[in-house]
């Protein structure tokens, strides 16, 4: 096993992982637009505007652009140094190893437990119209299938995120389109009462108080997880210093577009007040205009977000779980290449324990979901957070000297990651005043306790490894970081 992963990662060029750059700009785009459309939006909005009513629009709008400041960051980091294993390897390098190691460990859980809660959730849509399926037997089929697919080649992993972004973006554009026909033509059921001026005139843009739209934002940074998934592309983009700086600048007309414009068109055919919890608002909406088949092809959508949501789970688990064994911090055999340049063990490992998922959510009651998802949002922020402090930390470095200037600069430079850095704080406390939600912020600390225990582990099996990551691993790429880098952008 050893010659053959040799084999595989000798050959690479310099800077690379092995991996096969088999990711094109036109899958790095739709990876980036469909990482913005969720079951957050299609089925979590419907809570969101229970409790705050249209100002929830506004929401939307303050939390897009702190993951604007999110993203651009990133940008900054991945055009300095495009590396699969991104979010941990910035933090293993600018905030040291044990950064690295909680990093990639957290992200590796964010996606596990998403996945968990999306195969269930997947298979629970499929009885809309298969009752008689039993829903594990869907689960195990959607799991079994992803994950031969992201086996086989980043190319094919690449080509259905293509296809499964194509679907819930066609689907947002065509309701926002017959949204605007109804509201200026007036065809349908809904024609005679859709308005714009349901933004405002039941109880007011604000009918619960500028409190309770404060606290819907823990609800919609949900809705925003996994737009950080094209980081973790970088590996395998076939020009990253083109296509990733790209991807990240669309992110603000994505936004405006696929929630902010949703929202405004479904709260202007619909009153605020017909909107339930637990009930997507798309169906709603599209009942009152009288689409027969509009609950079957918004089931159909959102069923597709979840499976996509659970294809790129595999794709991320796959790579950060390698990532940490390259580093010394997972077991070794997690490194291994199969012939086709997937991390076939990692991907194994973390799909297995997606199917123990399968077979608890069985059992487990509905509840279950609401505090997965809201463990996913805490190891979310834990990424966002640490993105942002490694782009503070690196451009220390490159006003230093040590490091090339960013080629891709975020506007407002650091002081956009302090203000997204005190944003997402705000977002913790209101997780806390939330009594569905704070089971997260009890879960944390368990993990955290869990996650020092398996370092202090490490150190004693592996002390070398340990050592080689405090002072050797950063000094290294400081010193080596232009030599690795420059010459691709030159050449890109």
């Amino acid at each position: 096993m050893a010659e053959q992963l040799h084999d595989h990662v000798v050959d690479t060029p310099p800077g690379e992982e092995g991996y096969e750059r088999g990711l094109g700009s036109r899958q790095i785009q739709m990876i980036a637009i469909g990482g913005a459309i969720g079951t957050g939006l299609f089925l979590g909005a419907g809570t969101a505007i229970s409790k705050s009513g249209p100002s929830l629009i506004l929401s939307y709008a303050v939390a897009g652009v702190a993951i604007f400041a999110i993203m651009r960051a990133l940008g900054e980091l991945l055009t300095y140094r495009p590396v699969s294993g991104s979010f941990a390897e910035y933090a293993r390098e600018f905030l040291g190893p044990f950064a690295g190691y909680v990093t990639g460990w957290t992200y590796w859980l964010f996606w596990v437990v998403t996945g968990m809660a999306e195969t269930t959730a997947a298979a629970v849509y499929v009885k809309f119209w298969a009752p008689g399926i039993p829903q594990w037997l869907s689960a195990l089929t959607f799991l079994v299938v992803l994950y031969g697919a992201n086996l086989i080649s980043v190319k094919l992993f690449g080509e259905i995120e293509f296809w499964f972004s194509m679907v819930k973006v066609t689907a947002i554009i065509g309701m926002i389109l017959i949204g605007v026909g109804v509201l200026t033509l007036g065809f349908s059921d809904a024609g005679d009462t859709a308005s714009v001026t349901h933004l405002w005139a039941d109880g007011g843009f604000f009918p619960k108080g500028i409190g309770a739209t404060v606290m819907t934002l823990q609800i919609v940074m949900f809705a925003y997880l996994g737009v950080e998934l094209v980081g973790v592309t970088a590996g395998e983009s076939e020009n990253p210093e083109k296509t990733l700086p790209r991807a990240i600048n669309t992110l603000p007309w994505r936004i405006a577009l696929f929630y902010i414009g949703a929202l405004v068109v479904i709260l202007s055919l619909v009153p605020w007040t017909e909107f339930q919890p637990g009930v997507s608002p798309f169906v709603a909406a599209f009942g009152k205009i009288g689409i027969p088949a509009a609950a079957g092809i918004i089931n159909f959508v959102v069923l597709t977000a979840a499976l996509s949501s659970c294809n790129s789970g595999m794709y991320s688990t796959g790579r950060m779980l390698r990532d940490l064994a390259l580093s010394g911090q997972a077991p070794r055999r997690l490194t291994k290449l199969n012939a086709r340049r997937t991390p076939a063990a990692a991907i194994t490992l973390s799909c297995a324990l997606m199917g123990v998922g399968v077979v608890l959510n069985r059992v487990v009651p509905a509840k279950a979901f609401e505090y997965i998802t809201s463990v996913a949002t805490v190891c979310g922020l834990w990424t966002w957070a640490m993105i942002l402090i490694c782009q503070i930390r690196y451009r220390k470095a490159w006003k230093e000297g040590r490091l090339p200037a960013p080629t891709f600069k975020a506007p407002g430079g650091i002081w956009s990651s302090w203000a997204a850095l005190g944003f997402l704080v705000l977002v913790v406390v209101l997780i806390g005043l939330d009594e569905d939600n704070r089971i997260s912020l009890y879960v944390f600390p368990g993990w955290a306790v869990l996650l020092v225990i398996g370092y202090q582990v490490l150190k004693r099996r592996n002390p070398a490894a340990v050592q080689a990551l405090t002072h050797g691993r950063a000094e290294d790429h400081h010193r080596d970081g232009a030599d690795d880098h420059t010459p691709a952008r030159n050449d890109g």
